[in-house]
Parts: structure tokens; sequence; C-alpha cells
């Protein structure tokens, strides 16, 4: 029942985006002056961006941008704990910076706001960690549903791109909200499909272009991960947000001047491309390419390596939008760009290449790469255009794409930060549990504390008065000095001749290693590992002694999370 709940909601919110988008596309239009490109069509990127600049900054006030890589954040180290206020921030934000022409995608704000749909109706109704878990899977399901019309490519992003590790039994609640879903979108947005085509009929010779086509993506994806995590590296160190708008609005502004087609989120770019129509170039200064067969490949190949940095300039400079659409876009360009270069090519003989199939199949193609999602990319496409019987070269490229960027790098866009930091949840169920695991919910400050200068005769009340193992030693400030083993020192209680001249200091043993209290748990293990001691001390930023952690402890806590993600 709240499946369908937050399905029905996330579905209304991606009807709202929609419609808000094309609310602010249609003001910015009618403020252009009419057949020139005129001062407003270069500056409304930037207003956008502005306008979303000064809502999270002083409204939100909260960092509401990479919305996927935020779920899969929240999913990994908040307990699926998602801010009320992304119900609804992302969808005002992503409308005014995508409406006025940002370039980016409206796919990622909505998966955010359906994941915190289904946090926050999760902690609404008292629910646990892992049933909060599923509803966040449903409410980002659910967006991808219906925004897209595509219920089952909304299930596979969130188990592929999510990475969502859950039974069998779990499907349901992620079908039942990809319906609703995708009904609603069907009810109150019908009108709105940016990827209807005109294919033509599969051929079986045209394998080895699809396959060509797949190394093609591969490699683009390549580019498009690695420019945009270096450029976003380096627009961070302008820590001053109103510079960095400034900056990334004259470079966004500049893009979309000389190539209209990177304006907004581009599908309507697309459509003549999808369709096998004439192609829409916009008003460029560089239209002179366009008067020889060869300047329209070269027009476009500038587009797909520009439409990147523009991707980036408006999400650094405070614009909300995601990569999904931008990846959607290059994947088409680079569909067309192959086809249109081996129909140049091979011109005046019997090949002839259908330029929008390889359009629908680049599409699948980036997907694949970018995100490492291959079977999201292969089922998303099938759905959006009805374009089944080019499932075939569908799963050729996309597998392709997957493998050619597999072998350089593991991770997808969204994952790659996280998994540098160490807050990746995985299918590796070993894995997925280390990262659930808290340290500081692990610490145990049951255990004594004595200075190093106190005496035998001190040690000896202290340890006549615990059940414990080991006793702390510290210095006057609370930083950890050592600690004493009661077995080792064992020998010595019974000395009473030596209780005023043995010091804490001449019995007690120095730490293996120590635990910082917010260290990651795989790398508190590897400690453990490496000293082979049974418990360790646990200290803050400051060295301030917390207590200790215990392997006991630990294997204690893994058996409940194991058993909390297992059971149904």
């Amino acid at each position: 029942m709240l499946s369908v709940l937050v399905g029905l909601c996330s579905g209304a919110a991606a009807v709202v985006l929609l419609r808000l988008i094309r609310v602010f596309e249609g003001l910015a239009r009618a403020l252009m002056p009419s057949g020139s490109l005129g001062f407003l069509y270069i500056v409304f990127p930037a207003v956008g961006m502005l306008l979303s600049l000064l809502i999270v900054k002083y409204l939100v006030k909260d960092n509401i941008g990479h919305g996927v890589t935020r779920v899969l954040k929240a999913v990994s180290t908040g307990e699926s704990r998602i801010k009320p206020h992304n119900c609804w921030s992302s969808l005002i934000t992503s409308s005014l910076t995508i409406g006025f022409g940002g370039s980016v995608g409206a796919e990622a704000p909505i998966v955010y706001t359906g994941a915190a749909i289904g946090s926050n109706v999760g902690r609404i109704f008292g629910l646990n960690m892992r049933s909060v878990r599923i509803l966040v899977g449903c409410g980002a399901a659910g967006a991808v549903a219906g925004i897209f019309k595509a219920p089952l490519a909304g299930v596979l992003f969130t188990l592929e791109i999510l990475m969502f590790n859950i039974s069998v039994t779990s499907l349901m609640p992620l079908l039942l909200s990809t319906v609703s879903a995708t009904v609603i979108s069907y009810l109150f947005a019908s009108d709105v499909n940016p990827f209807q085509c005109s294919l033509s009929p599969f051929k079986l010779g045209n394998i080895p272009f699809y396959i060509i086509l797949g190394a093609f993506c591969g490699l683009v994806s390549m580019y498009f991960q690695s420019t945009t995590l270096r450029l976003e590296d380096r627009l961070s160190k302008f820590s001053n947000p109103f510079v960095k708008w400034l900056l990334c609005g004259l470079g966004l502004s500049l893009t979309v001047l000389i190539f209209p087609p990177l304006f907004g989120e581009g599908y309507s770019s697309l459509a003549p491309l999808l369709r096998g129509g004439d192609i829409d170039y916009g008003q460029s200064p560089l239209s002179f390419l366009l008067g020889s067969p060869w300047g329209i490949p070269i027009f476009f190949a500038l587009v797909l390596c520009l439409k990147v940095i523009a991707m980036t300039f408006t999400n650094s400079g405070g614009g909300v939008g995601g990569t999904f659409g931008p990846t959607l876009f290059v994947g088409a360009i680079s569909g067309f760009l192959l086809s249109r270069i081996f129909n140049l090519l091979f011109a005046g003989s019997d090949l002839s290449l259908p330029e929008q199939n390889f359009v629908l199949v680049g599409m699948a193609g980036t997907m694949a790469g970018v995100m490492k999602a291959p079977m999201t990319a292969i089922f998303l496409i099938a759905e959006i255009s009805g374009g089944y019987e080019l499932f075939l070269p569908l799963i050729i490229t996309s597998s392709v794409s997957f493998l050619v960027t597999r072998m350089k790098e593991r991770y997808s866009i969204y994952t790659k930060r996280l998994a540098q930091a160490g807050e990746l949840l995985t299918h590796d169920s070993d894995q997925a549990i280390m990262t659930l695991m808290r340290t500081g919910d692990l610490v145990r400050d049951k255990y004594p504390r004595i200075s190093r200068g106190a005496s035998l005769g001190e040690l000896v009340d202290v340890i006549s008065d615990s059940t414990e193992a080991v006793i702390a030693v510290v210095d006057g400030n609370g930083r950890f000095d050592g600690f004493i083993d009661i077995g080792n020192v064992r020998k010595y209680i019974f000395k009473t001749e030596d209780y005023d001249s043995l010091k804490v200091s001449d019995l007690m043993e120095p730490a293996p290693a120590f635990v910082d209290v917010s260290e990651k748990m795989e790398s508190v293990m590897r400690k453990f590992d490496r000293t082979e001691a049974w418990r360790l001390p646990v200290v803050d930023s400051n060295g301030i002694y917390l207590g200790f952690v215990s392997r006991s402890r630990i294997l204690s806590a893994y058996r409940d999370k194991l058993r909390e993600m297992s059971e149904d």
C-alpha cells in the first residue's frame, strides 16, 4: 500500500516537474526577440542558474545537486534518511534551471524528489531502516517511470544504478510503485514524449557497425565522465558562489550562443534526428560549416564535446540538474555522428545506415558506459521509443560500451566520488554491511581510567572495583597514554611491598593502533587484522580518548546488520 502511495506521489512529482519546465521555457521564449538570437537568449541560462542559486543558498540552505549520488549516499551512510525539503526543492530549482536554458537533465532531480518522498513516507509511518530503504527505491523507481513512462526501466534503474541488494519478494513494491507512477504520467502528461521516432527495419548486416558504435560510445562515455569530474574539481576551488556563478554563466552563455542545440535539455534538437528529418542547427554563428556535407559532422562533433562542459558549467554555477539527460543527448549525437560519417564515406555504394536507428541505439550506449547500467539502458530506450525491434542492436551496443568503459573505470559517474570516500553501498553483501556499520556506534566507554602517575596500590583499588579486562591510561587532558592488561599485571597485584614504588607508567602498554571515531569500518578491520589485537582504543579528531572497540562488538553488530538486510 505504501509503495503504491509513493509511486502515485512520485509520478505526480514527475508530471509537475515537466509542466514547470514547460512554463518557464514558454516564459523565456515569449520574452526573446523573434527572428534573432537576441541578448536574452544567452542571458536566460545564467538567470535560471542565479535564481536556483539564491533559492538553495537562502531558502533551502542545503546542497541539493547531483541528486542520484545523494540518494546513493543517503542509502549508504544516512540510514536512507532524506530531508523533507527534498520533496519540493529539487522540483523548483531544476525547473528554473532547465526552463531558462540550463544545459542539464531533469531526471536526477526527480529521482532525488521521488527518493525523498519514499524516505519521508517511511519515516512518518515509523518503518525500520530496511523498509525505508525499499520505499526510497520505490520513490526513485517511480520517478524514473513517471518521467519516461517506462515502468520496467524504473525498476532496473533502482536495482542497477542505486545498487539495492534486495530479495525477489521486495521486487513487488518496486513494480507497484512504477506502475502507479506510469499511470499518473499517462493520465496527466500523455502529450509529453520527446523521443518519438520513425525507425527502419533492423538488418543483420549492420551488426558490425553497431559493435563499432558500442566501442565509440564507450570512448565518449570515458570522456564524459573524466571531463565532468575534472572540471567540477577545478571549479570547486572558487569558494565564492557568486563569483563561480558569474564565471560559469559566462561560459554557458558563450557555448549556447555558438551552439544553440545546447540550450536546455536539448531533447527538442534530437527530435528531427530521431525522425529522420531535417536537422535543427539553431541560429549558430558557425552555420557556414553546414554548407558542405562534412561540415555537419564537424558541427555536431563540437556539440558533443561541449555538451559535457555546458552541463558542468550549469551544475557548478548554481543550477540544479543531472547528468542523466545530457548522457542521452550525447549518446544520440554519437549515434548520429558515426552513422553520418559512414554514410558519407560510403556514399554511392549500397551501404546506407539508418541514422535514426543509430541515434536511438547511441543513447543506450552512452547510458551503459557513463552510468554502468547496461540493462537499464537497453530497456529504457526500448520503452521510451517503442523501438523493441532494435532490441538486438541495443544489447550489442550497450554491452560493448559497458565492457570498454569497465576496462578503464570500475565506477559510474554517480558512484566514483562515493567509492573514493568509502561511502558506497554495493551488491557485495560483506562490503555493503561494512559500509552501513558506524565506528561511533560500536565504541564502549565502560573501561576504568587511571593516570600514568598513579601507583600500583591505586591501580589495585581500581581493579578491585571493576570486572573489565583492561584499564585505560589517560593524561590530564583526557588523551590516551596506554592501557593496563589485567592478565599481564596479575603477578604484581600481591606484591604489597611494591604498591608505592611501582607506577602505572611502568606497567602500561602502548596501543597497537588507534581508531578514529569517524573512521570507516573497513579501515578499522584492516587495523585489527594487522595488529591481531582484540580491542583498540578510539579517539576523536583531537586525540581525546572515547573508549574501546572490540572484535566481539563488531562481530555482533555485523550479524545484526546481516539479519536486517536478509529478512523479508
